[in-house]
């Protein structure tokens, strides 16, 4: 019978985390649980950074980004003996369920911690590339993307009054999903993504084609793991012989406060996470499909691959004309 819940956020932050440890907590304590929070992710875990929770320490955080509990990205976790440390601080202080908040690298300790410990765990998808497989949508995407786009309006604006192609490059190491989803409710011009080999000279052609026809101002959404701005911007300007300016939009992307659509999300996966331990299940992810709320084991979730909606691309690229 559970009757602790420890509760983490290692790896990197997302909007929207804070919104998840409010739902967490105070799902847990209406239903007689405690919750105890560890602090700096995985690396707090060995070192033993865990603090009680209670409704008060969650009060007034639903609007704010980051994490309350602090992130490091922990590669002494990777050890074995460092884990074997973290299982021992667990069960010093009682904790008998585990609540994972974060992306896919906490996904991956969240399933070797349930493998090892063989305690309950849940894990909660919160990341701004939405590459989580077996959810439709991540917790902070959202937020990021509605980030991206303010800033992009903005930029068009000085795109359109100078005349002058813009790249924005946006987060998105291994994954094109950020770019895409803001490439098009940005009217970007192009959209360069992980997941399809465009070429730069096909890109200078797409410009070209469109100066022929008039249009003196352009807006590149590039992601970062397709190549860096400023490299694309140098071969674009050599060819086209004209001004390419960048913006890098980098952690901003991160931070701020929640949007609605990041803020529900939390509530609701929070929440379940929480509803599903009460009822003896375990080492599963949380996620949505669609409205529908799902539960998907560890071990399917990371074998599964979260493909990109090419049907979305090739929207973008008629729309761009």
């Amino acid at each position: 019978m559970i009757k602790t819940i420890g509760l983490v956020t290692p790896g990197g932050d997302a909007p929207g985390m804070n919104p998840t440890i409010r739902a967490v907590v105070r799902y847990a304590i209406f239903h007689g649980l405690r919750v105890k929070g560890i602090e700096h992710g995985f690396e707090g875990l060995i070192h033993g950074d865990i603090r009680e929770m209670g409704l008060k320490s969650v009060s007034g955080i639903i609007n704010r980004g980051g994490t309350i509990l602090k992130t490091i990205r922990s590669h002494d976790f990777e050890k074995r003996g460092n884990r074997i440390i973290a299982y021992e601080n667990l069960r010093r202080e009682n904790i008998d369920a585990l609540v994972v908040i974060g992306g896919d690298g906490s996904l991956m300790g969240a399933s070797v911690i349930a493998k090892e410990m063989k305690i309950p765990v849940m894990h909660i998808p919160a990341s701004i590339d939405n590459d989580i497989p077996c959810t439709t949508e991540t917790i902070g995407f959202d937020t990021a993307v509605n980030t991206a786009l303010d800033a992009i309006d903005k930029i068009r604006d000085t795109a359109s009054s100078h005349e002058r192609i813009f790249i924005v490059e946006v987060m998105g190491r291994d994954s094109g999903f950020l770019a895409l989803e803001v490439g098009l409710t940005a009217g970007a011009e192009i959209i360069l993504i992980p997941e399809k080999k465009t070429s730069l000279a096909e890109v200078c052609r797409k410009l070209k084609d469109g100066i022929d026809r008039g249009k003196m101002s352009s807006i590149i959404v590039v992601a970062e793991g397709y190549g860096k701005a400023t490299d694309i911007a140098k071969v674009l300007g050599r060819s086209l012989n004209v001004e390419v300016r960048v913006t890098v939009l980098g952690y901003i992307q991160r931070g701020g406060s929640p949007t609605a659509d990041s803020r529900r999300l939390a509530c609701v996966l929070g929440a379940r996470a929480v509803e599903l331990l009460l009822k003896g299940e375990k080492n599963k992810m949380v996620g949505v499909v669609g409205k529908r709320t799902v539960a998907t084991d560890f071990a399917k979730v990371l074998r599964s691959h979260k493909n990109i909606d090419m049907d979305d691309y090739r929207l973008a690229e008629k729309l761009s004309k």
